[in-house]
């Protein structure tokens, strides 16, 4: 009986030693293999980067040495400067667990210009140091390791501190997949594509791994919170450097959603007057409560803004009337987000999140950087949403108007990359190195199809941009100036490229001046600037609106200027339109279709190297709205498109020696957004 008994119990431990090794030992074994540290030199020995020519060869040789026409761009009362508002390091357990051990301080000393050797052994540089920066780790990770180093901890405290020290991305996945929880079916008679509220209660600092074990864990992870903070507002002021490098204070708020969906808020303080302590998911459960915690902690002297980032990947609750754990926005809570959220994020390494097609969209330039499809019935993830778009967005903010007297989503524009490897605005596409440490570096790993089950938006090969840039109109570089810019919108979204751009509206614009040397002051005494409201009251005609771009000095040219234009109609229902209003290479816009004819602009794949003998160094023109209607609500934002030039992953197979990778796009066109520019009293 005892021999059966010990039998049965070596088979019961036999098939749990199996089950471990399958379900966790081997897994985590082959993803260390294909992903993790140890294997990158045997992957980076693949490449050739000396095959890849950057494409500044093909630079305009004025523009070369800076934008000319920019001094007449920025004689007014700003300056154009360049920032990153979106950064993760290694302080973010995310960007450590996929390999990147880079610091804060190797990210300011990036952002200067400093080359950084990146997780996966590539050297990561910028071409042009930044103006600006926000290094926005998740405020989820602070207080949750910085006890790791005590010698007095127990055993399993060091077991757990070590295991979360681990580079290996399927620890992470594990950890992080019991915190999303898992997608429940919709309801499929419901509006397909519209938001389904959900109840959700937000976990507790106490379910972190590195705060569970212990009598006193969660407490000492909690008080540790402050002292990481702490450390991190003392990093940004030790690197402030004003008028080289503003360094703003931030952080990331980051609540879960399943399917590797996002809701999450980078907060963006106006001076290091901040609050003690960096509210995060584990505080309060949604962004109202946190714009109200904010608003009680920050003090005298202190100011902040939040930006919503990927709404194309909220699975549709960034733009509903619905919070995180499904309660329902009244007056109060629009008029405190129209209050702290004037900006969002329409671009950044997880796709671009203007528009989609079939969502609403009919734009076929929706279709960039877009791998979402529209919702069928009872989808709740993983797919486009009609409340997951700027645009959309924008356009929800007109009937919130009509509904309150208010629209609460005037938000301008900003992109930035989102990317976990210390490298802020580092966007080029001939030097993407990836944005999840040895997950996306080097090249070979970059250039993998994806999960399994095929989900586009599952695969960086498929899904993943090089990121994307803010500029802002500022007087001058500082925490304050640059700040205040974003706050009152004026600023602009880069695909990368640094392309200047100037966006004006009114009734006063004198066309004789769109050449002289004082536009910019007109237009300043005239007209408002992107960002901004115009009054319709008693404009029974257009306002001129002034458009003026101008080439990244190393990047391709400019192809075509395009208005974008939302409205809502008497009857309530909302309505968008997109026109090209300016042309390169002398074209002119067919009256019949509302485009440019093509300009013949090609890229050499073999090289990447982008033709020379089309598309414009600068762009300008003065349009009018032939649709206009005197107090009808609108907004009216620019988009400006480049002559196509490689994509990341056709400079990554160069580097490798292929031909550019089958099912994504070889080429792109990159681009510049304006913040928009809306009619109302």
């Amino acid at each position: 009986m005892l021999k059966k008994f010990m039998l049965v119990v070596l088979a019961v431990l036999a098939m749990g030693v199996g089950f471990t090794a399958v379900k966790f030992i081997i897994p985590l074994y082959t993803v260390l293999d294909k992903a993790g540290p140890g294997s990158a030199p045997r992957d980076l020995a693949l490449q050739n980067d000396s095959r890849v020519e950057a494409p500044f060869g093909n630079a305009h040789p004025v523009l070369a040495e800076g934008q000319p026409s920019s001094e007449n761009m920025a004689a007014g009362a700003t300056n154009l400067y360049w920032g990153e508002l979106h950064l993760h390091t290694g302080e973010s357990f995310d960007a450590s667990m996929m390999g990147n051990k880079l610091s804060i301080e190797d990210a300011y000393r990036f952002a200067t210009g400093d080359p950084l050797v990146g997780p996966g052994g590539e050297t990561m540089q910028l071409s042009r140091p930044l103006d600006f920066v926000a290094i926005t780790d998740h405020a989820e990770g602070f207080g949750t390791r910085t006890h790791c180093s005590d010698p007095s901890l127990s055993l399993r405290e060091r077991a757990t501190c070590w295991l979360m020290g681990l580079d290996n991305p399927a620890l992470f996945t594990i950890f992080v997949d019991g915190a999303r929880g898992a997608a429940k079916p919709g309801d499929p008679s419901k509006p397909v594509g519209v938001y389904q509220p959900e109840s959700r209660q937000p976990l507790a600092l106490a379910n972190f791994q590195t705060c569970k074990p212990g009598q006193r864990a969660s407490q000492r992870c909690y008080e540790n919170t402050y002292k990481d903070w702490a450390r991190y507002v003392g990093l940004a002021n030790a690197y402030y450097e004003p008028g080289v490098l503003t360094t703003l204070i931030a952080y990331e708020f980051s609540p879960t959603l399943p399917d590797q969906g996002k809701h999450h808020r980078n907060i963006i303080f106006r001076s290091d007057v901040v609050p003690e302590r960096a509210i995060s998911s584990f505080d309060v459960p949604n962004a109202i409560e946190l714009w109200k915690g904010l608003e009680a902690t920050c003090g005298a002297g202190c100011d902040f803004l939040t930006i919503p980032h990927n709404p194309n990947k909220s699975w549709g609750l960034t733009y509903s009337r619905y919070t995180w754990d499904g309660q329902q926005y009244g007056e109060d809570d629009w008029r405190l987000r129209q209050k702290r959220e004037p900006l969002a994020e329409i671009f950044q390494v997880k796709g671009s999140q203007e528009c989609a097609l079939g969502v609403g969209a009919t734009d076929e330039e929706c279709d960039f950087a877009q791998v979402l499809d529209p919702c069928q019935p009872g989808e709740t993830t993983g797919c486009a949403f009609q409340t997951g778009f700027v645009r959309q967005g924008m356009k929800v903010g007109l009937e919130l108007e009509r509904e309150f007297g208010f629209n609460p989503l005037q938000n301008g524009f900003v992109a930035a990359t989102d990317s976990h490897n210390s490298n802020p605005g580092d966007v080029e596409e001939w030097d993407y190195r990836g944005a999840s440490g040895t997950v996306t570096s080097p090249a070979l790993r970059r250039l993998r199809e994806g999960e399994p089950d095929g989900k586009a938006y599952r695969s960086r090969l498929k899904f993943n941009t090089s990121g994307g840039l803010a500029a802002v109109w500022a007087p001058e570089n500082t925490r304050e100036a640059i700040f205040d810019a974003l706050a009152r919108r004026e600023t602009y979204a880069t695909s990368g490229p640094r392309v200047a751009l100037r966006f004006f509206a009114g009734w006063g614009i004198d066309e004789a001046m769109l050449d002289a040397p004082g536009l910019v002051p007109h237009l300043e005494a005239v007209a408002v600037p992107m960002g901004s409201v115009f009054s319709t009251s008693g404009k029974a005609e257009s306002p001129e609106f002034l458009v003026w771009a101008i080439r990244d000095p190393m990047d391709a040219p400019l192809q075509r200027i395009q208005m974008v234009k939302g409205w809502i109609d008497s009857a309530g229902k909302t309505h968008e339109k997109v026109v090209d209003i300016a042309c390169a290479d002398g074209l002119q816009v067919d009256p019949a279709t509302g485009r440019c004819p093509d300009n013949g602009a090609s890229v050499d794949l073999a090289s990447c190297q982008f033709s020379t003998g089309s598309g414009a160094t600068e762009l300008k023109t003065l349009w009018r709205d032939p649709d206009y209607v005197a107090d009808q609500r609108a907004f009216y934002y620019v988009r400006v498109l480049m002559n196509p030039t490689c994509r990341w992953s056709s400079f990554d197979a160069i580097r490798l020696g292929r031909k550019p990778p089958q099912g994504v796009p070889a080429t792109i066109q990159e681009r510049a957004w304006s913040s928009p520019i809306w009619s109302g009293d």
